[in-house]
């Protein structure tokens, strides 16, 4: 049992993208005149387009089943009028406002263990209409999901690239980090002609932290593959960091270069002068991006309320 839930963990996503993807391009999930007679027909298609599909049915706005499994297996062609909306697959479905995948759970028709896939249908007024759902039992699962050797080739080479990616840059937020500190304790100067060194090691030091932020999120993602456990606001803030991280650096520079051409070039200060008009534009462009991120935030949080 440990094992066959551990498989099932390994081809979570690719099973959800898979069946989802199948839904999707068989049923719009937002039509204009929609009739469960038009639904049932377009799962007959999935049904025969997967046969490892154990069955398929309709709920209705309030989990009602609307009609009899759709199945090839005659004895499973039941189900009409049961309510189901105490089941993960219409609850999750209504609450997340998308096609999910729940997890393994005992089958009503055969006892053995199943996962559904269901999807919230809406009319063009965004009211929700129907849930459509399709049962697979776990091992007709991993038949429709075949994981192949080549694929899993595939999957360890690119883990293993961007691991190495990883490592690289984190060798290079290193160097950085060892320079800035190198830097710091050689100031001997702080208001004389060593403050130079000071803004280097600033700068050194924020590039550093940047450039660690971006090899922990890739790490984390890719290489570990905790993104679709990580909320999404965790990756806004990553991002966040990193630009203001740069944006930092630009500006010490900026500041600089304004100290250096006013004492010894006076003619291009312009240059200085557009070097502090990029980071401007990137601060404001910075402030737009959070401000919709936090937008986007509140719509989702209304949502799932």
């Amino acid at each position: 049992m440990l094992n066959i839930l551990t498989k099932f963990n390994s081809i979570r996503k690719p099973a959800r993208t898979y069946l989802c993807y199948l839904l999707h391009r068989h049923i719009p999930n937002k039509m204009p005149e929609i009739t469960a007679d038009i639904l049932e027909k377009n799962l007959e298609k999935v049904i025969n387009e997967v046969p490892e599909i154990d069955a398929a049915y309709i709920l209705d706005a309030t989990g009602t089943q609307i009609i009899n499994n759709i199945s090839k297996t005659e004895e499973y062609i039941v189900g009409k009028n049961i309510n189901r909306n105490d089941r993960g697959f219409f609850y999750r479905a209504v609450k997340e406002k998308k096609c999910i995948l729940t997890d393994p759970y005992p089958s009503s028709l055969n006892g053995e263990l199943v996962v559904s896939a269901s999807m919230p249908i809406y009319n063009d007024k965004n009211e929700l209409q129907f849930i459509i759902v399709i049962d697979l039992t776990l091992e007709h699962l991993f038949k429709a999901i075949q994981t192949t050797n080549q694929t899993k080739f595939f999957m360890n080479f690119s883990q293993t690239i961007y691991a190495c990616f990883s490592v690289a840059l984190f060798a290079i937020a290193f160097i950085l980090f060892t320079n800035g500190i190198a830097s710091f304790f050689h100031i001997t100067d702080f208001f004389g002609n060593n403050a130079k060194k000071m803004f280097n090691s600033t700068i050194l030091l924020t590039l550093s932290l940047a450039i660690f932020d971006l090899v922990k999120t890739i790490f984390e993602e890719e290489v570990l593959e905790k993104k679709e456990h990580e909320h999404p606001s965790q990756i806004h803030k990553t991002m966040v960091k990193f630009l203001g991280s740069i944006i930092i650096a630009l500006g010490i520079e900026s500041l600089m270069l304004v100290f250096k051409f006013a004492l010894t070039s006076p003619d291009k200060i312009i240059y200085a002068s557009i070097l502090i008009g990029a980071v401007t534009f990137l601060i404001f462009g910075l402030a737009y991006y959070i401000k919709s991120v936090s937008q986007a935030d509140i719509i989702e949080e209304k949502c799932e309320k």
